[in-house]
């Protein structure tokens, strides 16, 4: 079912990290199908070639989808986020969208997690999303631009074997909240979207036990996982100028689960 107006984000240029799998992967497919110019960014372009191939292949297709350009940096090391901004920006002139998705995790018990692992979550999703955001921010104020991060829920009442990830994405709705605040003089909105279990991805697939599952989505008041749809739509919206008066909101996108997982009934 359509959404949004053809070409809501046409002449918009997005720079997306994690872009080529997953959740934001997923975002960038759909700021792309709403007529923006995406920049994937990864570690890796094992990922980002076929993701961008998949998007140029849409834009073959229909005049009205933007265009998708991969480019290779570690979020964790700042003059590698700098060289990806620059090339971005050589390629389409500009940024206006930034979307922080690079994220890692992995289950662990608090007492066996090691200051190695802890860490290495907190430099990719916590300082990661500050590299990206400080490396992009000329660009930003230039265009009156926008960023959305990518946060979750895990921290909200807190959640077993994810001190790592719980403490990571805590940072990040404050550096959301304080860059919002900050930022906002220059015209930059920042927010972010806090997915909750989200059913057709890789990380529902590995770090949730089938046996579990079935008793989460019983504690969803909607009654379903949610889908990577769901976040795209979200994102959208964010990005889109009907949101224009949305600065330093933390959208949750979990069909209600935080608010009921703590009941006993």
């Amino acid at each position: 079912m359509k959404l949004f107006a053809d070409s809501i984000l046409k002449d918009r240029v997005a720079f997306v990290t994690g872009g080529g799998t997953g959740i934001t992967g997923g975002v960038a497919r759909a700021l792309a199908e709403a007529g923006a110019n995406v920049a994937l960014a990864s570690r890796s372009m094992e990922h980002l070639d076929s993701a961008a191939k998949a998007i140029n292949g849409m834009r073959e297709m229909s005049a009205l989808c933007g265009e998708a350009f991969a480019v290779a940096a570690d979020v964790r090391k700042p003059e590698e986020v700098e060289k990806a901004i620059a090339a971005t920006t050589e390629r389409f002139g500009k940024i206006d969208i930034v979307v922080n998705g690079a994220a890692g995790n992995f289950l662990c018990k608090p007492e066996e997690l090691s200051p190695n692992g802890f860490g290495t979550v907190v430099d990719i999703d916590l300082k990661g999303t500050f590299n990206v955001c400080r490396a992009a921010f000329d660009q930003l104020k230039q265009h009156r631009g926008q960023i959305l991060n990518i946060s979750a829920t895990l921290h909200y009442l807190g959640t077993p074997m994810q001190l790592h990830v719980s403490a990571a994405k805590a940072g990040v709705d404050a550096l959301t909240r304080n860059l919002a605040v900050e930022w906002g003089r220059y015209g930059i909105r920042v927010n972010a979207i806090a997915p909750g279990p989200i059913g057709d991805t890789e990380g529902m697939k590995r770090l949730v036990p089938e046996p579990i599952k079935e008793k989460l989505k019983q504690k969803i008041p909607l009654g379903r996982f949610g889908l990577i749809e769901d976040i795209e739509n979200a994102a959208v919206f964010l990005c889109s100028g009907a949101a224009n008066y949305v600065n330093g909101a933390v959208l949750v996108v979990d069909g209600g689960h935080w608010l009921a997982a703590n009941r006993l009934i």
